[in-house]
């Protein structure tokens, strides 16, 4: 909107033009056909809530990223959206580091039934409660004395009950989802994900087809469907999988307070162009992502799934009590277009220890009927730690806190790890040195601006500004006050780590002098003594041994051109092992299948 805004300011320089504004959310000649026969007037409302969002950014981003370059090191940078992004990702850090790890057991029994007909169909069930109370077994004694009473007790059903569950689809893509489950599924990271999907809505060409934009626009948080897509999807549904896959009313969705409903959901231009046709036209992340895309959206629009769950109590002697519990599909509705994560799945992502029985085959039971004892395994567990963010974690907790907008998801990330403050081990988030000493010191400062809270006010102020119910002046001139108070204090206050250099206990290799540990923008180095007459500089070693054969060296964080990040040998030249990650482990020989970079490429991180 503020693009046709200040087009529209230069254009109207001319008198006589007659300025309107198209919209479209799709790039096909149906599409664009329609949005120029409805023409509107540019929303003000708009271009104020833009204005507002970029002179906030420039308030906070040109005011504290100099006042790091001057108390910390050159070169860093701090945002509005972006500090708080990443005081999320250190303080989830600091909890892992201060977390303590408490054990707990279980004790599973396999069973059977007794009647012959059903006695090969063995099953698991948990131990609940004992008496009244909840099965607590903390240590491995307790959970061995439990053990020995019940192989001596019978154990009998009491308890059977089944239900059908019925499970409704997702709404289709938002940004924030795709990114989520384009990572979770695909292993993208958030900006290769919107990457692809921008070639995908720009328009791909199709043979004879010519260029076609493949879907809508991928910058939204809206799951609002046109009519005409979700009859074109109705119809392909009845089509190829039968009316019964149809729901009795058409599946709507609602969009999240402050969503742009001008926009759609992210879906394919046309259900009818199957990933399996275009295939040919398309590279394979390409594919990936389409194929996505469209499997979500399909199954939007279809009938839900019908699910038989079955639990059953049992009792082991008098007060024992185990359950069972297990869950059969009986009718696969949108599942048979696009499945469910799996519930490993799903327990990984919540970093959970609960035990899920899952899909488990149960013979038939009846109430009161004495089941035969297998086995009794007692298993020792341990609470973990909150999981590090990754991508889809990220984004996902962004967009719950209500920080960022869908087109800032990717960018953060991107500058998070750019700007050395984040590292990626894994697919998970790790920050530096640096970005714990930054974030120390701007929450010590400035603790309103990293409010996880107040950011997200100032986000539904901004969506105050495009409804019309804020002025865009105030917001800003109520933000700036406090703002410029706290600068003016930090700059006299704030602790300067610009640290002295401590000695490296080393001397450097072609002047003689001592080395010594020095700060930079992308944590401590060590640098010659001798400065500026040597300028000998290396990077601190990582503490892992290169995993060449014989060669003695350690692995230390290289840059190379470009801003590429990488693990090279401290014994460069002599040694060319390079690795995008640490080695899990010290393996001999184990060599990384990138080219070495060129000698000008390789510099220390300084």
């Amino acid at each position: 909107e503020a693009i046709s805004w200040h087009l529209a300011a230069l254009l109207s320089e001319d008198n006589n033009a007659v300025i309107k504004r198209v919209m479209f959310n799709e790039l096909t000649k149906e599409a664009v056909k329609n949005a120029f026969e409805h023409p509107r007037g540019i929303d003000q409302n708009l271009v104020n809530a833009q204005q507002a969002r970029r002179v906030l950014d420039r308030i906070v981003g040109y005011e504290l990223s100099p006042l790091l370059w001057r108390k910390v090191g050159r070169g860093l940078s701090a945002g509005r959206v972006q500090s708080v992004a990443l005081r999320l990702i250190v303080e989830r850090e600091r909890d892992i580091r201060n977390f303590k790890p408490e054990e707990y057991w279980s004790l599973h029994a396999k069973l059977s039934s007794t009647r012959p007909s059903e006695a090969e169909k063995i099953f698991q069930a948990k131990l609940d409660r004992i008496g009244k109370k909840k099965a607590e077994l903390k240590n491995e004694a307790d959970t061995l004395k439990i053990k020995s009473a019940l192989e001596k007790e019978t154990f009998k059903v009491i308890s059977v009950q089944k239900k059908e569950r019925n499970r409704k689809p997702q709404a289709p893509y938002t940004t924030s989802k795709l990114q989520q489950e384009a990572y979770n599924r695909l292993g993208f990271s958030a900006a290769r994900t919107m990457k692809i999907a921008q070639m995908l809505y720009e328009g791909i060409e199709l043979g004879e087809e010519g260029s076609v934009g493949l879907i809508t626009y991928m910058r939204t948080d809206s799951v609002n469907i046109a009519e005409v897509a979700r009859k074109e999807a109705a119809q392909f549904v009845k089509e190829h999988f039968g009316k019964d896959h149809l729901p009795k009313v058409p599946n709507f969705y609602r969009s999240k307070k402050g969503a742009q409903e001008a926009h759609e959901a992210v879906r394919p231009t046309s259900v009818f162009r199957e990933p399996e046709k275009i295939k040919s036209f398309l590279s394979e992340e390409q594919y990936k992502l389409y194929d996505l895309v469209w499997r979500k959206f399909v199954a939007s629009q279809m009938a839900g799934a019908v699910d038989l769950v079955t639990s059953i109590e049992i009792l082991a002697g008098s007060e024992y009590f185990f359950k069972a519990s297990g869950t059969r599909n009986l009718f696969p509705g949108f599942l048979a277009v696009f499945e469910d994560a799996s519930k490993a799945a799903k327990k990984k992502e919540e970093n959970s220890d609960d035990e899920e029985e899952g899909e488990q085959e149960f013979p038939e039971l009846e109430q009161n009927e004495l089941l035969k004892l297998h086995e009794l395994i007692p298993a020792q567990h341990f609470t973990k730690p909150p999981a590090r963010y990754n991508d889809a974690s990220l984004v996902k907790i962004l967009e719950e806190e209500g920080i960022g907008r869908p087109s800032t998801y990717a960018p953060i990330i991107y500058t998070l790890v750019s700007r050395d403050y984040v590292e990626r081990k894994g697919g998970a988030l790790i920050p530096t040195e640096l970005a714990e000493t930054v974030i120390e010191l701007l929450v010590q400062h400035f603790p309103y601006v990293l409010n996880v809270q107040f950011t997200a006010l100032m986000e539904e102020e901004l969506d105050k500004i495009e409804e019309g119910e804020l002025d865009w002046g105030k917001v800003l001139h109520d933000f700036y006050q406090p703002f410029e108070e706290h600068l003016k204090e930090a700059k006299e206050k704030m602790k300067n780590v610009r640290q002295e250099p401590v000695p490296a206990n080393e001397d450097c290799e072609k002047c003689g002098k001592p080395m010594m540990i020095k700060w930079g923008r992308f944590g401590k180095f060590v640098a010659c003594s001798g400065f500026p007459e040597c300028r000998s500089t290396k990077p601190i070693s990582t503490g892992v041994a290169c995993p060449k054969e014989n060669c003695g060296g350690y692995l230390v964080k290289r840059k190379g051109k470009g801003g590429r990040k990488f693990f090279g040998c401290s014994k460069y030249p002599n040694c060319d092992y390079i690795a995008n990650q640490l080695p899990t482990q010290k393996v001999a020989g184990e060599e990384s299948e990138e080219k070495p970079p060129e000698a000008d490429e390789v510099d220390a991180d300084v």
